[in-house]
């Protein structure tokens, strides 16, 4: 009977035979768009990320064309909320001259855009609030996301990205898009979007945290596997073009049941509190930060991710860089 055996091997054959390979196309930069002018400020819980006003976007965008990076995510956050969160969808907001200004400096980086009111509503929520019964309205919140997505596609927007976890939001936007002749624009589904303790660093650099209560009522209880199942089913039913796993690190079993389960494009976001978590631990010399950013990388395409919706992105590009 022959043995199965682990080579040992030279390094430059290790690499050719892996079975997972990184490339700077796997990568998603989110960047935060703020209202107002010559703003670049550091996000205190999120060291080397930023708030960039619309006149600062042009310079970050030329940086990251030149790393190789084909794609960002865009999350806008107005001067103002209302209790209708309709700024979201306004043809001049910060989000859709963002897009503007992108397609203007490199027209061929992939656009996406983040589809929920939290930054722009006064409550924090992400759908609209009904005041006489104190809970979230889910057919006028899908009515709204569907104005937003609408308005960042008029504007130029490759992907939209409804990450409000409204029940039939896919549906409403990929309606909405045929309707107005963008059914070229793809959406892609935060399926499997946990209520996860991960979010805190974002709701500071998107200003969105909730003024009263939680999401769990809206997002996926972190203790469930199969309604992932039903919630990905459901939003590739709608018309979904991608599906998304968020968090990325915290919930690779799912992203390996996805990836089992269906054929679509499977994104994962590797979220706020798991990068600012490695950051930190990193400033206080306990790792080696390189060798983590790349080990956290693969794990996720490992699990079957395709997309890697990640703040190490631009490290990321480095790094693959100087390997190659």
């Amino acid at each position: 009977m022959q043995r199965n055996r682990r080579l040992r091997i030279k390094q430059s054959l290790i690499d050719i035979t892996a079975e997972n390979q990184l490339n700077v196309n796997d990568f998603v930069f989110p960047m935060f768009v703020k209202e107002g002018n010559n703003i670049k400020n550091e996000i205190p819980s999120m060291p080397g990320q930023y708030h960039y006003s619309v006149d600062n976007l042009a310079k970050e965008i030329e940086d990251i064309s030149n790393l190789g990076l084909k794609s960002v995510l865009l999350f806008g956050i107005p001067n103002h909320k209302t209790e209708d969160g309709s700024s979201s969808f306004e043809g001049d907001g910060v989000v859709q001259q963002a897009i503007k200004v992108i397609k203007a400096t490199n027209p061929k980086l992939t656009i996406m855009t983040d589809v929920c009111v939290c930054s722009y509503t006064s409550s924090g929520h992400c759908g609209i609030l009904n005041n006489e019964k104190g809970i979230i309205d889910n057919d006028l919140s899908i009515e709204l996301l569907a104005k937003m997505a609408l308005s960042h596609a008029q504007a130029g927007a490759d992907v939209v990205a409804p990450s409000a976890m409204m029940d039939f939001q896919v549906e409403s936007i990929r309606e909405i898009l045929d309707l107005n002749h963008f059914e070229n624009t793809a959406i892609m589904g935060y399926s499997a979007k946990y209520y996860s303790s991960c979010y805190g660093p974002f709701r500071e650099a998107a200003d969105s945290a909730p003024q009263f209560g939680n999401r769990s009522s809206y997002q996926m209880d972190i203790r469930n596997s199969k309604e992932a199942i039903l919630e990905a089913e459901n939003d590739i039913l709608e018309g979904a073009d991608i599906i998304m796993v968020k968090p990325a690190m915290l919930f690779l079993d799912i992203i390996k049941e996805l990836s089992q389960n269906f054929n679509h494009p499977i994104a994962a976001y590797n979220v706020s509190g798991e990068y600012s978590m490695l950051k930190a631990a990193a400033e206080k010399g306990w790792i080696n930060e390189k060798a983590m950013i790349l080990e956290m990388a693969t794990a996720i395409k490992r699990a079957g991710a395709k997309i890697n919706i990640t703040y190490f992105a631009k490290e990321l590009a480095k790094i693959i860089k100087d390997i190659q």
